[in-house]
């Protein structure tokens, strides 16, 4: 039977970079970040749970969610991104199970997709996937990506890194860990061994 291979990892773990090594090798990757973008989409089922929710003040001018709005709300709310949770986590997961079967019909009983999701933990969304990597960076690496990439104060840096879950909690449902604290050559290499061992066990 096809394997469905969750990837996923902490903010600035690298894990969307493996996501690109994977899709340049030729893996078929399906982005539950992506995913949730379009259930926001006006007029979708999610849009209007959201907007009947939260309220019409969270729309722009165009009637797209403003998801800074937005996140301010949920994020300061505990019981409000429960509320938001429990609207868009079923239309992804609806989603993503779609494109999973529509890809176990084009493949049969062979070969194996990537799930790109960042909260494939957090979200009990194990049920979707056979085997997970994990792409973790020690939290001093993390740190000083946020502080590059995304212009954080390492204090602000810390804080993000803190809501999320650890790198040892993550691990726990590894069948590979990918790490990724050197250079994107390291990381190409182990990406490209990973890929090339899930081919060798006849599974591609």
């Amino acid at each position: 039977m096809m394997e469905v291979i969750g990837l996923t990892g902490g903010i600035a773990s690298g894990k969307t970079l493996v996501s690109k090594i994977l899709t340049d090798l030729g893996a078929y990757i399906i982005n539950a970040d992506l995913i949730g973008h379009q259930v926001y989409l006006p007029d979708k089922d999610a849009w209007r749970d959201i907007v009947a929710t939260f309220g019409p003040a969270i729309l722009k001018p165009d009637q797209t969610v403003d998801r800074a709005k937005l996140g301010v709300i949920v994020f300061n709310d505990k019981e409000a991104l429960n509320k938001l949770n429990q609207i868009t986590h079923p239309r992804i997961v609806e989603e993503t199970q779609r494109d999973i079967a529509v890809q176990r019909d084009k493949r049969g009983d062979k070969g194996h997709v990537f799930l790109e999701a960042a909260i494939l933990i957090e979200a009990n969304w194990l049920f979707l996937v056979n085997k997970v990597w994990v792409v973790v960076a020690d939290k001093e690496v993390a740190i000083q990506r946020l502080q590059r990439d995304r212009n954080l104060s390492p204090e602000d840096a810390k804080k993000r890194l803190a809501t999320q879950l650890s790198n040892e909690e993550r691990i726990k449902y590894a069948d590979l860990i990918i790490k990724n604290n050197g250079s994107i050559e390291e990381l190409q290499e182990q990406v490209e061994r990973a890929w090339y061992e899930l081919n060798a066990k006849g599974i591609a």
